[in-house]
C-alpha cells in the first residue's frame, strides 16, 4: 500500500523560503515520476514539479528558477525547496506518485498521478 505524508507547509512573507517534505512508503517508481501539485480554492490541481529516479526534473513555468525538487532514494523522501516565494504561490501543496495506467485517450498505458498525500498548506503574504 502506497502512503505519502507531506510536511513543511506554513506561512511566510513574500521573498522567503520553505521546504516541503514527503515521506513515502510502498511505492516503486517503475519508470514513472513523483511530483508536487498545488491547488487553490475554485481551481484545478496544477502540476508544480516532477522528478524521476534518473534525476530528470520538470517545472511549471511559474516556478522555474525558484523551486527545486529532489528525492532521497535511501530515505524515501521527496522534497520541494521553494525560494523567492510569491503571493501567488499560496496554495495547498500535494505530494503525488505516478503509476502506469491505461488511458483510452492516449491509446495505451502511461504514467499518471495515482497516489496522493493529504496536502500541506502554504501561505505567502505580501
Amino acid at each position: 500500500q502506497v502512503q505519502l505524508v507531506e510536511s513543511g507547509g506554513g506561512s511566510v512573507q513574500a521573498g522567503g523560503s520553505l521546504k516541503l517534505s514527503c515521506a513515502h512508503s510502498g511505492y516503486m517508481f517503475s519508470g514513472c515520476a513523483m511530483g508536487w501539485y498545488r491547488q487553490t480554492p475554485g481551481k484545478d490541481r496544477a502540476l508544480v514539479s516532477t522528478i524521476k529516479t534518473d534525476g530528470t526534473t520538470t517545472y511549471a513555468d511559474s516556478v522555474k528558477g525558484r523551486f527545486t525538487i529532489s528525492h532521497d532514494n535511501i530515505k524515501n523522501m521527496l522534497y520541494l525547496q521553494m525560494d523567492s516565494l510569491e503571493v501567488d504561490d499560496t496554495a495547498v501543496y500535494y505530494c503525488a506518485a505516478e503509476s502506469w495506467r491505461f488511458s483510452a485517450a492516449y491509446g495505451g498505458a502511461r504514467c499518471q498521478a495515482n497516489y496522493w498525500g493529504q496536502g500541506t498548506a502554504v501561505t505567502v503574504s505580501s
